[in-house]
């Protein structure tokens, strides 16, 4: 009768120990995607921005109506811009040098970036039709707007000059970097076109804005047109008071 009594207690011990690994392994989990220098993530970033949200109001007794917005010491980068403009390779190479190929996104893609002194939150949502009627709404958590735009997309311009305003009369003061991306193509557009295509000159006067000739590719990172040059605007913008 004993060893039944002993295989009973050494499969009580054997369920314990898994319930525990299984719990620690969630908990790696979150943590490797939270505590990340540059971690993404798509679906799963709707559920982490509405706990983030519960848990913050909780603190600060804030009412279910009330605005949200991060964590002071993070400062968040929204970047849009139509399907194909190379939005997510941006996000990339700002974090690494390392070379991949980046797919569509298809919902929402982050970064976290540690530097100098300063933590930026990269959000990137996706461009296509069906995803631009949420663009506003993130409008109010971000410090600063990154729209990129595909030099060599001639044919949808015009649309992206009209999303582009459309955000821009909900946020009058939102400071505005466009990239003039895939400046490595040969029948790229130059930023002098690009300014006119767009309409820059008809914006309010009242917002800060910057246009950058961008080739969000490892081979450019040296360039002229590297993306690490809008690393260091971010880094300057974000550090005004």
């Amino acid at each position: 009768m004993a060893l039944p009594s002993a295989l009973r207690h050494l499969a009580l011990t054997l369920g314990a120990a898994v319930t525990v690994l299984g719990a620690l392994l969630c908990m790696a989990w979150k943590l490797y995607f939270r505590s990340g220098t540059c971690a993404g993530w798509d679906a799963w970033w709707e559920r982490e921005v509405r706990e983030l949200r519960e848990q913050h109001a909780a603190r600060r007794g804030a009412g279910a109506g009330s605005t949200w917005r991060f964590p002071l010491d993070w400062k968040q980068v929204l970047v849009l811009g139509l399907d194909g403009a190379g939005k997510s390779s941006v996000l990339h190479y700002i974090c690494s040098r390392r070379a991949k190929e980046t797919a569509p996104t298809q919902g929402f893609r982050s970064a976290r970036l540690r530097t100098e002194g300063l933590a930026m939150e990269l959000l990137e949502v996706g461009g296509n039709q069906n995803l631009r009627s949420y663009w506003p709404h993130y409008l109010r958590q971000a410090h600063v707007l990154v729209f990129v735009v595909d030099s060599v997309d001639r044919s949808r311009l015009v649309t992206a000059r009209q999303e582009l305003h459309a955000l821009l009369a909900e946020e009058p003061r939102l400071p505005l970097v466009v990239l003039a991306n895939k400046q490595d193509k040969s029948d790229a557009l130059s930023t002098e076109e690009l300014h006119d295509e767009l309409a820059l000159h008809t914006l309010s006067g009242q917002r800060d804005i910057f246009l950058l000739p961008t080739s969000a590719t490892r081979a450019s990172l040296s360039t002229a047109t590297s993306v690490l040059h809008l690393k260091s605007l971010l880094v300057t913008l974000l550090s005004q008071p």
